[in-house]
């Protein structure tokens, strides 16, 4: 038995928030990246909606012995979803799932984006996609919007990297393009 990937789009795509192994670039076409409000919390959730003209960079793993509780756990908001059209360097065609939030949970507050959170998502685009690649993240991503909540000093989101100075300036001139 072949053990199925997850495709990462937000968190997952920066290495230092998980330990999934064999981790590959990967690309998902019919999917868009979206900021969120949802009755879940107060803050906005980065999550995938279908949309048949979008692609999405970002990275698969696998998930050994299909044990998909830590994971779940890690994103208990989310449900998952079989991805069909995926674009990758592997071998072999795995079975991948996505994560997304459940379109009963979504609503139209105004649920701020955590920038540690954002930050740390950047982070990782910028490690596997270069600048070319975190700034096509902010161009494909929609919901900017919503207002920013600068936790930065301390941070909020559970999973925060520490970023350095050239990629807090990414950041904030990206995030004043899109907004």
């Amino acid at each position: 038995m072949n053990d199925p990937y997850f495709f990462g789009y937000g968190s997952l795509v920066n290495r230092r928030t998980h330990d999934y192994p064999n981790a590959t670039r990967a690309r998902v076409t019919g999917w868009r990246r979206v900021w969120q409000g949802t009755s879940l919390r107060e803050v906005a959730f980065l999550t995938a909606v279908p949309d048949s003209s979008a692609e999405i960079a970002g990275l698969i793993a696998a998930v050994p012995g299909a044990d998909w509780v830590a994971l779940d756990e890690r994103e208990r908001a989310y449900a998952r979803h079989d991805v069909s059209a995926l674009g990758h360097g592997l071998d072999d065609e795995p079975s991948v799932q996505i994560y997304a939030v459940e379109q009963a949970l979504r609503d139209a507050g105004e649920h701020p984006i955590l920038l540690s959170y954002l930050d740390t998502v950047i982070q990782g685009y910028m490690s596997e996609f270069g600048e070319a690649g975190a700034a096509e993240f902010f161009h494909t991503t929609t919901g900017w919007h919503l207002p920013i909540l600068n936790d930065r000093d301390d941070p909020i989101y559970p999973r925060a990297t520490v970023l350095t100075a050239d990629e807090r300036a990414f950041v904030d001139e990206n995030l004043s393009r899109v907004r």
